[in-house]
């Protein structure tokens, strides 16, 4: 047995050091301005044959520009030395394209987030200050030195564009918005009640499932009373915006934080007398939590209970299962303005109707 192991420790061990490539790169710094240049003169190029279908929309290209305008840190791109002396842009060819688009005015900016004053601008309505420092940025480079191979060259792309999988919201929230109140949200996420409750499956739970279905409730409940009125269906900027404002209002009165904590209490403990071992599934067997219905169930009995706070324990098993709470909690166009208002208020009146 020990000696099959030994074995297969040389094959394997060969066969790393047979594929193993032998691939010479060094890093380079150049100044946007330059690398438009050259890509102007056609001696940094674009090859199409495999990457064709990676094509950015305005969004992707405005907010490009925005972390160039700001000043955030900037990936490595990839490029390599070719046979006939110019220069292949192996991993870069969007963010390359993009700052050809900008400095040729060919690109307007919209959407922007931050930058808010520059939305509507093109690179020649900024003043000549922020131009100059917007062609002098440096990007930096690993390049490739001659002798790599097309194939070797298409695998990194591919490698570089294909592993890993996308932050989802939640995880760009937990990393990017320090705070207070984002760290009493994932506390909640953690309570034991609210994990009976609530439950969620070990990979979107890994990918911080409760601390999106917290962020969700308290921002819904926050804002019903304006009715959502700057909501526009796009779910992770409004709670990120709403995210922002508590940490600051946080750290300025910490008392809120024990405010939001007794009212997230009462709401899952209430939760618990009317919805029973089913919590906010769908049935006992669920295994997992639809936002929709969990956003319908916790924002329901969170405006009930702020209404009447002495709220008696009702019986909800007339319509809890019933095809028009359901309809009401499918996942088709659930960021719908109306269709959250709809959900929300079935579950309030209900409770309140019943109580």
């Amino acid at each position: 047995m020990a000696r099959e192991k030994q074995l297969n420790v040389e094959k394997a061990t060969k066969q790393i050091a047979e594929n193993k490539q032998s691939i010479k790169y060094d890093t380079r710094d150049y100044v946007i301005e330059y690398l438009v240049n050259k890509f102007h003169d056609d001696e940094f190029f674009i090859p199409s044959e495999y990457q064709r279908k990676f094509i950015w929309n305005d969004t992707n290209k405005c907010n490009f520009i925005e972390s160039i305008l700001i000043g955030l840190p900037i990936p490595f791109m990839f490029f390599a030395d070719t046979d006939d002396g110019r220069t292949e842009i192996v991993d870069g060819a969007q963010r390359t394209s993009t700052l050809v688009q900008f400095m040729d005015n060919e690109l307007e900016l919209k959407g922007l987030e931050i930058l808010t004053d520059v939305n509507g601008f093109y690179f020649s309505d900024l003043d000549i200050s922020t131009q100059r420092r917007f062609k002098n940025t440096i990007i930096r480079v690993v390049f490739l030195e001659e002798g790599t191979t097309e194939r070797i060259r298409q695998e990194i792309f591919k490698r570089i564009n294909t592993s890993g999988e996308k932050a989802n919201p939640a995880e760009v929230r937990r990393g990017s918005m320090e705070g207070k109140f984002k760290s009493f949200l994932e506390q909640s996420a953690k309570d034991e009640l609210f994990m009976k409750l609530a439950p969620r499956t070990k990979k979107t739970e890994d990918r911080f499932e409760g601390f999106e279905l917290v962020s969700r409730y308290f921002t819904y409940l926050d804002n019903y009373s304006s009715r959502y009125s700057d909501y526009d269906g796009k779910v992770s900027k409004y709670i990120d915006s709403y995210i922002e404002r508590k940490n600051k209002e946080c750290e300025e009165n910490e008392e809120l934080i024990g405010e939001y904590r007794d009212n997230f209490k009462k709401m899952i403990e209430y939760a618990n007398s009317i919805l029973g071992d089913q919590g906010f599934r769908k049935s006992l067997r669920s295994k997992s939590t639809p936002r929709a219905r969990f956003e319908a169930l916790a924002v329901g009995i969170g405006l009930a209970l702020k209404e009447r706070p002495q709220l008696e324990v009702v019986d909800i098993s007339g319509w809890i299962n019933e095809d028009e709470f359901a309809n009401l909690t499918r996942s088709d166009a659930a960021n719908n303005k109306a269709k959250l208002l709809a959900r929300i208020e079935y579950v309030k009146d209900k409770i309140l109707l019943e109580a």
